[in-house]
């Protein structure tokens, strides 16, 4: 079987509120490894913690002027979210037909979920146990059926899914501001975290990668806790003996070289040559970065101009191609 990994990718995000019209754009500018885009443009629900409500199997979520929050009974914005979803799917089905290769969908991971999300009355789920064993099992469900929706529309496609987990340096912190806001919630331990990333990513069908571009990224946590692949913002990991041994684990990475937000590129060369420099700084030959590395945006795209994203997929790719041998 061939790797489920390809030459550069997407983060996730993008500018625009039209779900063809972006599958179009990343199947067009990212061929070796497309993403299903997220398009929080379109408002409430389409943001990454209600994109992921929708896919909540038996847990329901409403939206207060605070943020998401955990209901007994699923609402309008709920809703809401699953019809995004839905129409996500179905142009993906309509413009991926016959595409075979690589194929990235996202969630938020566990952490950043029960970060996200206050409980019907008080803090924030991070800080219940149960709240947290119940979010990450109802993710993990329901993850495992988008999985088996877009298998169905893209018979073709290998599945990865990537976590985004950007509040885990927070957990392990201890900087989580309280619901108030005047207080911060207490640091869980990083076997917690470590346990219970594990056993979402363990539960999925398909390999995990773990994306977190906040400073900090806890690369050897994550690591250890089965991450496939590991997606961070070049210029924020300063850990090179993290990186050198998720590589020598077999752990993949997808490395964000581009800005997400509008900026003047350099070269695609010049793009390559960098991150060449960072593969030999690490100690690895030359000929292991084609089939270890994926050259990504350095964080989602949905800040940028359209005109900026197209520019920053089409100087991944190109720069990818001066990363391949010959």
């Amino acid at each position: 079987m061939s790797s489920p990994f390809g030459p550069a990718t997407g983060v996730g995000s993008l500018p625009g509120t039209d779900p063809a019209e972006s599958v179009r754009l990343v199947l067009g500018e990212l061929p070796g490894m497309p993403h299903l885009p997220e398009l929080p443009g379109r408002g409430a629900g389409a943001d990454m913690v209600g994109r992921t409500a929708a896919l909540l199997v038996d847990l329901a979520v409403d939206l207060t002027p605070a943020g998401w929050r955990l209901v007994a009974r699923p609402g309008i914005d709920q809703q809401r979210a699953e019809e995004f979803l839905a129409r996500d799917l179905d142009a993906l089905h309509d413009e991926a037909e016959g595409y075979v290769g690589p194929l990235k969908l996202q969630a938020a991971g566990p952490w950043t979920l029960a970060a996200s999300l206050e409980r019907t009355r008080g803090e924030r789920a991070v800080v219940d146990p149960g709240a947290r064993r119940d979010l990450a099992q109802s993710l993990t469900e329901g993850l495992a059926a988008h999985v088996a929706a877009v298998a169905a529309r893209v018979p073709g496609a290998q599945l990865v899914v990537q976590l985004d987990e950007p509040s885990v340096p927070a957990v392990l912190q201890g900087g989580l501001p309280t619901a108030t806001g005047f207080g911060r919630l207490p640091a869980v331990p990083a076997e917690d975290v470590e346990r219970e990333l594990r056993a979402v990513v363990e539960a999925l069908p398909v390999p995990a990668v773990v994306h977190c571009c906040a400073p900090r990224m806890p690369l050897t946590l994550l690591r250890r806790a089965g991450a496939a692949g590991l997606s961070f913002d070049l210029s924020l990991v300063q850990d090179l003996d993290a990186v050198g041994e998720a590589v020598d684990a077999g752990v993949h990475l997808l490395v964000g070289v581009v800005p997400g937000t509008d900026a003047t590129l350099p070269e695609a060369k010049a793009t390559a040559s960098r991150v060449q420099g960072w593969w030999r700084e690490l100690g690895f030959s030359a000929e292991k970065l084609p089939d270890a590395v994926t050259l990504t945006p350095s964080c989602g795209l949905a800040g940028a101009t359209p005109a900026y994203a197209r520019t920053a997929m089409t100087h991944l790719r190109e720069a990818a191609k001066y990363l391949q041998p010959g």
